[in-house]
């Protein structure tokens, strides 16, 4: 039903991170397939994400992982990001209902203050981005990244939360 993109450089431990509360998700059937993009890493992600069982794309960036992808739902994550328990049921929910894109609610440990969240820099995917595989392929055309595909989009906050990964 849903297929996992991870876009990574460098980030073997937050992946593991990432790919540690996806478990429950793929025992259910939820998730159906993790795909790594990596842009270039040097360090070990290759070994997490085969480890992990999960597919590893060393070239073409998110486009080729949304190309590859088999889901009908895309689940765009930051490595490092973390799902809290329960977010499933909202995903299939929206999915179900809506063919519009939608966000994570930040977990309350992560929401910043009204005004460091007004003048701060936001990184687009930082709450997750839910997507139907044929509006992010229409997307990927003009994005060199899962940011920039997730920058700018109309988005639906769903009551499901996310803890974000630290910025970079």
């Amino acid at each position: 039903m849903l297929s996992v993109l991870i876009e990574t450089h460098n980030n073997e431990e937050a992946l593991a991170r990432t790919l540690a509360s996806l478990i429950g998700a793929a025992v259910e059937g939820v998730v159906r397939e993790v795909i790594v993009c990596d842009r270039g890493s040097t360090d070990h992600t290759h070994r997490i994400a085969d480890q992990a069982g999960c597919q590893y794309l060393a070239e073409g960036g998110i486009a080729a992982g949304v190309r590859q992808a088999k889901g009908d739902w895309l689940l765009l994550i930051e490595p490092g990001a973390r799902l809290v328990e329960g977010w499933t049921e909202e995903v299939l929910e929206h999915a179900s209902r809506t063919t519009g894109p939608a966000r994570f609610s930040r977990a309350r440990a992560d929401r910043s203050p009204f005004l460091a969240r007004v003048f701060s820099a936001r990184r687009a995917l930082a709450e997750g981005l839910v997507i139907s595989r044929k509006q992010a392929a229409a997307l990927c055309k003009s994005a060199a990244s899962a940011e920039a595909l997730a920058r700018g989009l109309a988005t639906k906050r769903l009551a499901a939360e996310i803890r974000i990964s630290p910025p970079a």
